[in-house]
């Protein structure tokens, strides 16, 4: 299904929703489909974990409600979809953290590299209230609201060349990063030259040589095939970036009090099964990826976290941010 096509199929599933919902309960005469856009392929834990999630809110409310996710960038990369998300086209999507700071630049608090110390870490952090309540909310009467963060992976750098060590083995080189001011400057800090680009074209990107490389998880370089045209990846541990679940501010407030329960009950054991089959794909990815020519090695940490320790001065420049960064140095 070509772009345009998804698109008029997702608008079509999501009238009953934007024009049929505010009425609706558990004995709903129309069953609402609440369509996710995913730009990864099916193998991902993300799109495992809300595939679950749809099954059981389908059969604890008896087919009233359920959820259908379109991957691979079906309905279009993710900051198109965020958007759709916003109009009421779709319903929801998953999308990287970096790309909410166009609608509140208070998210790069979680974008900043070198934010947390461990994955369990970082769940707590993320998925607290007390900590995140204001920062999810804060762009719900823009359209969209943030009900929950998924594990997006600890990011590391792949070029096509050669290894890294150390940033100066970055000089010179575009390496793919997301579509946010804060990771280009990230990027650029670490020694390279960072290049904003969709999910979908950094293959052809880097096979053309109009990038030297990526930065990303195990799971996206092995799964996207990645490491066919970059092999080289190294440990520099730079980002770990919760992706965010999103969702249309009026179709949320609108649900049945007795479905907004079960969904959000059934979000947050999507969550816990997500973290734990990152892990699990993690571990396979780099395996898979070995096997494909893959070599892996580890850089010099300290040197790279020296190197973008102004951005993070830099970012945390609002209450929330400030708040929010004073509650994890707490934790630690």
């Amino acid at each position: 299904m070509n772009k345009p096509m998804a698109y008029a199929f997702a608008g079509a599933m999501a009238l009953p929703l934007v024009f049929g919902f505010s009425g609706a309960s558990l004995a709903a005469p129309k069953p609402v489909v609440l369509e996710v856009a995913f730009n990864q392929p099916e193998t991902h834990p993300q799109f495992q974990a809300m595939k679950k999630m749809g099954e059981a809110l389908k059969a604890r409310t008896n087919g009233a409600y359920s959820i259908e996710v379109f991957p691979n960038e079906l309905l279009g990369a993710q900051k198109e979809t965020v958007e759709m998300v916003q109009t009421g086209t779709i319903a929801m999507s998953i999308t990287a953290g970096s790309l909410l700071e166009s609608w509140n630049p208070d998210f790069a608090v979680f974008n900043l590299p070198y934010m947390f110390t461990s994955i369990d870490q970082q769940k707590k952090v993320v998925n607290d209230p007390a900590i995140v309540g204001e920062l999810y909310n804060s762009i719900a009467d823009k359209g969209i609201m943030v009900l929950g963060a998924f594990h997006g992976g600890v990011r590391n750098v792949y070029l096509k060349k050669g290894p890294v060590k150390e940033p100066s083995d970055l000089s010179g080189l575009k390496v793919r990063v997301m579509q946010s001011d804060t990771n280009i400057k990230m990027l650029n800090m670490m020694g390279g030259s960072g290049i904003s680009m969709g999910q979908g074209d950094v293959y052809t990107a880097i096979q053309t040589g109009v990038l030297d490389g990526g930065e990303n998880n195990e799971i996206v370089f092995s799964s996207l095939k990645q490491v066919e045209v970059a092999p080289y990846y190294s440990y520099t541990r730079h980002l770990m970036m919760p992706d965010y679940l999103v969702i249309n501010t009026k179709l949320y407030k609108g649900l049945p009090a007795d479905v907004k329960k079960i969904f959000d009950e059934e979000l947050a054991k999507a969550i816990d099964a997500e973290y734990t089959l990152f892990a699990e794909a993690v571990a396979k990815s780099r395996a898979d990826a070995e096997k494909a020519g893959g070599k892996f090695n580890e850089a010099d940490v300290a040197a790279f976290k020296k190197a973008v320790a102004p951005l993070t001065e830099e970012k945390l420049t609002s209450p929330v941010t400030k708040a929010i960064y004073a509650k994890i140095q707490k934790m630690q």
